[in-house]
């Protein structure tokens, strides 16, 4: 999505930048705000905020781009976060990635043809003692296996 002046996703993310561009801290508010109003951050919605912040746009860019929950497409209807971290490893997450690219024929850091489902990385869920580990749409689910996954798999597709 390009933002093109006087926009009305322009003036989408001028108002976000502008309600919240006085806390301590703004940069990451304000592009967690701007990924909840349209599902990803947009790159050209990078300048507005580097403008308002009097940050250069390199250094709104890197943020963007350093943290993993900061989407440069729009998601898939679904989304499902895999732990890769190394509790969820040593417990066979590694397969369990292996089962949802057989199953949806995507892996990580991608989205469905069809646009329903994206899988995504996520380095530590807090759910070490059930791993491995997934969240789908916001719901935990530990103690994964082949047939949570399909079952998983099944509900993102369904």
């Amino acid at each position: 999505m390009v933002l093109a002046a006087g926009t009305q996703e322009e003036e989408r993310v001028s108002f976000i930048v502008g309600r919240m561009r006085e806390l301590e801290g703004p940069l990451l508010p304000i592009l967690h705000a701007i990924q909840a109003e349209f599902g990803h951050v947009p790159a050209s919605a990078l300048p507005l905020v580097a403008d308002a912040l009097n940050l250069s746009r390199a250094e709104v860019h890197g943020v963007a781009t350093f943290y993993h929950d900061f989407r440069r497409e729009p998601a898939g209807r679904h989304v499902l976060k895999l732990c890769q971290a190394e509790a969820c490893q040593s417990m066979g997450s590694e397969a369990m990635l292996g089962e949802v690219r057989r199953a949806l024929d995507i892996g990580l850091h991608q989205t469905a043809a069809d646009g329903s489902v994206t899988v995504e990385p996520v380095y530590c869920l807090g759910l070490c003692a059930v791993a491995p580990a997934a969240m789908l749409d916001g719901e935990s689910i530990g103690r994964l296996d082949a047939e949570k996954v399909g079952e998983i798999c099944a509900r993102v597709r369904g």
